[in-house]
């Protein structure tokens, strides 16, 4: 059999195991697939089978990687497949030793990403056309991701199953299938309500009617379509900050933080498995930090003798 077959068989078990061990999405699945492709372009050219591959081999490839410009921390979700791939392969008795056990990941450093301030916020809602049926919609986006937290994919895979305004919740479904249950505002709860007096008149087709938001495709909406709609209303309002769906889970965790939310409820409200993950979110703003060192220090105190 042809090294090509054998490497094909390798990563469609692989990708059984992601998928059905693992329960990662299609998306992560995909990602996964593309950075291990780099790895299988770098064996081919240098005629290496995958089961042969030592740790030699694997520190060329990550330095190949930082030779043409991939950015550290790039290079280490990279690297952090390819510890993923060699320990299935392990498992699964392709190798008898793991030659990525010892392989170094780049040193990065801490991102802190940028958020938008309430007022930026209201702008960029305050901004959308309400007169339309995809702006009722897109109201009620934001102020979802902003009120919850939520990825976009969790958004854009909300179910009308899944909401419990009575009782303030909703239910989301994140990484892994894992499901939590989030608090919902009274204001994000009003804008979906809203929305779907023209969602029910609109087209929606049969396997799409659980979908809290639809395109006008009749399908949920998808990534991208949540992504061009807060690229267009940033170029609206003139903010030249560089913002996503994301952003709107950042700006969500740093609010709660600042306003006195213990870490862990963050946690649970973005679903990370590890406190550290939530932990970026403990920066603060420096003027901020520097007026309350001014009005509480001791020393600062103009009122002392």
């Amino acid at each position: 059999m042809k090294k090509q077959e054998v490497n094909g068989q390798i990563i469609t078990k692989y990708k059984q195991y992601l998928k059905l061990e693992k329960s990662l999405s299609e998306n992560t699945i995909s990602a996964y697939i593309s950075d291990l492709e780099k790895l299988l372009h770098y064996l081919e050219e240098e005629n290496i089978n995958i089961t042969d591959i030592s740790l030699e081999d694997l520190e060329h490839f990550s330095a190949g990687l930082r030779d043409i410009g991939i950015h550290p921390r790039s290079q280490a979700r990279i690297l952090s497949g390819i510890r993923s791939f060699f320990h299935f392969l392990l498992i699964e008795d392709y190798i008898q030793q793991d030659p990525s056990e010892l392989l170094e990941s780049p040193q990065i450093g801490k991102y802190l990403p940028d958020i938008l301030s309430v007022e930026e916020i209201d702008s960029l809602i305050s901004a959308i056309d309400r007169s339309t049926k995809e702006g009722q919609r897109n109201c009620a986006i934001l102020e979802t991701l902003y009120s919850c937290g939520l990825r976009v994919s969790e958004l854009c895979n909300l179910k009308i199953s899944d909401l419990y305004f009575n009782e303030g919740f909703i239910k989301v479904e994140g990484k892994g299938s894992k499901q939590r249950l989030v608090p919902i505002s009274q204001k994000a709860i009003n804008e979906i309500n809203n929305y779907f007096i023209s969602r029910n008149e609109g087209l929606i087709k049969p396997e799409y009617e659980d979908f809290v938001f639809i395109s006008r495709f009749g399908k949920n909406i998808s990534r991208i379509m949540v992504f061009h709609i807060i690229k267009e209303l940033a170029e609206k309002t003139g903010l030249k900050k560089s913002i996503s769906p994301h952003t709107f889970r950042h700006s969500f965790a740093t609010h709660l933080l600042e306003g006195g939310a213990n870490l862990r409820v963050i946690q649970c409200m973005l679903g990370h498995e590890s406190i550290g993950t939530t932990e970026i979110y403990t920066h603060i703003d420096r003027s901020k930090l520097r007026d309350e060192i001014i009005n509480h220090h001791p020393r600062n105190n103009k009122k002392l003798p």
